[in-house]
């Protein structure tokens, strides 16, 4: 297993709509991404501060799955969505999943 954490800012007011977006890059999710499961959690002492972890079967199915073509034209339709509620660009951890209980 391979996971992501990502780092996201929102802008005052927007950090609800980050959950649409979520929704929305569910929607366009393909069967076979190796994507196993998805953790949106908001920060207790900054609401505008969210945390997204997302795990996959592997690395390589990951990296693939970014540079997938069907991924990248339901992405087109989401980044304007995006442009609304983040405030700034995201900042990504890639992780080695070592233990999973």
């Amino acid at each position: 297993m391979w996971a992501q954490l990502q780092k996201i800012s929102t802008k005052p007011e927007r950090e609800a709509e980050l959950l649409d977006v979520f929704d929305q890059l569910r929607a366009i999710e393909q069967a076979d991404s190796g994507l196993l499961r998805t953790m949106v959690m908001r920060s207790q002492a900054d609401p505008t501060l969210v945390y997204a972890l997302v795990v996959f079967e592997s690395e390589e199915k990951a990296r693939a799955r970014e540079q997938d073509p069907r991924r990248q034209q339901g992405l087109e339709r989401i980044r304007a969505a995006m442009g609304n509620v983040l405030d700034g660009s995201p900042e990504f951890f890639d992780l080695d999943v070592v233990r999973d209980q």
